[in-house]
């Protein structure tokens, strides 16, 4: 039997921006990023557990309260070893399969991701994912088995936040599938993942236009929103390259 879980990566501690995935999008309602994340997760009833793989910092212990007050998993582990984080939270979960988004990326493409989880299944493979979305709207469904293969047989930056880079660097020892993506979402002049104090402006911004749809935001919608507001656009071009260039 299947089983697929959201494992979702959380830590506070940022340069460019503190405590990121409990940053409000909403301030006059207190909702933050990763109750939106969480929220539309909620919603996608072939996803079965959900859990936080917290960094152990004493600064994260929020997100077990948080956890508590949402009703889903919660462990803690290693700062650096995000992968390892992943497969903790996995084997925590009895999960078969891991399903990934980043606790900072409050809009999440959710529109195709059960098409591609019922193909991954139907072909058995290892891991999937849609390649050239757009900034922070991507995910990823991984056997929990090859996440542990890419941990046992991997180095350093392998269990880093780059999860899924020794699979993308051995393709040929995985059953994958890359599923393509609709053209009006492969824009690397956007992004919508929350790094620097614009992001947050920008994403702030939609979420207070698009609120009414939440925690369910078509992203498509955001964009045609974002090519009418070129001026939010402009607020974050300085990081756009940045962030696409370290994406996988």
């Amino acid at each position: 039997m299947r089983k697929l879980v959201a494992v979702i990566a959380c830590r506070n501690a940022g340069s460019r921006l503190y405590g990121k995935p409990i940053q409000n999008l909403d301030i006059k309602n207190n909702i933050t990023i990763l109750d939106n994340i969480v929220s539309c997760i909620k919603t996608l009833n072939f996803i079965d557990d959900i859990c936080l793989a917290v960094s152990n910092e004493e600064e994260n212990l929020i997100y077990k309260i948080f956890a508590k007050k949402n009703n889903i998993k919660c462990i803690f582990g290693d700062e650096i070893d995000v992968l390892g984080r992943l497969i903790q939270g996995g084997e925590h979960t009895d999960a078969s399969d891991i399903f990934r988004i980043t606790s900072e990326c409050p809009f999440l493409y959710f529109e195709e991701i059960e098409q591609c989880w019922n193909y991954y299944i139907e072909n058995d493979l290892d891991f999937s994912t849609q390649d050239e979305l757009i900034d922070g709207i991507g995910w990823s469904i991984t056997k929990l088995k090859a996440l542990q293969y890419s941990h046992k047989n991997g180095d350093r930056k392998h269990r880093s936040e780059f999860c899924h880079l020794y699979i993308r660097e051995n393709m040929s020892k995985f059953k994958s599938k890359i599923f393509k993506s609709p053209n009006e979402l492969i824009r690397k002049d956007l992004r919508l993942t929350v790094d620097y104090p614009e992001d947050l402006v920008i994403c702030r911004n939609i979420y207070l236009n698009f609120k009414k749809f939440a925690p369910m935001i078509p992203v498509k919608e955001i964009v045609k929103y974002l090519d009418q507001n070129p001026q939010l656009i402009d607020l974050v071009s300085p990081y756009t390259e940045e962030g696409y260039s370290t994406m996988f």
